[in-house]
């Protein structure tokens, strides 16, 4: 688990992967809230999975195709 300073100095853990999805999200000018919608999860549920509160392989999977993330999405 890493740690990321946001808005207002407030710390949040997030995992590798959400690092990477979220540099990715901002390069592609896209928000958690669409990128839920296209996996058709609720932006909760995704900030769960970018944070490492949730296991979900398979949404891994389809977050890292959908932003073309090259790297072993682990379970």
């Amino acid at each position: 688990m890493l740690s990321k300073k946001v808005n207002g100095g407030v710390i949040m853990a997030t995992t590798e992967f959400g690092m990477k999805v979220r540099m990715e999200l901002l390069k592609r000018n896209i928000t958690n809230k669409q990128l839920a919608d296209m996996l058709g999860i609720s932006s909760a549920y995704l900030s769960d999975i970018l944070r490492g509160r949730r296991d979900a392989f398979e949404q891994k999977k389809r977050i890292a195709k959908i932003l073309e993330i090259k790297e072993e999405v682990k379970s």
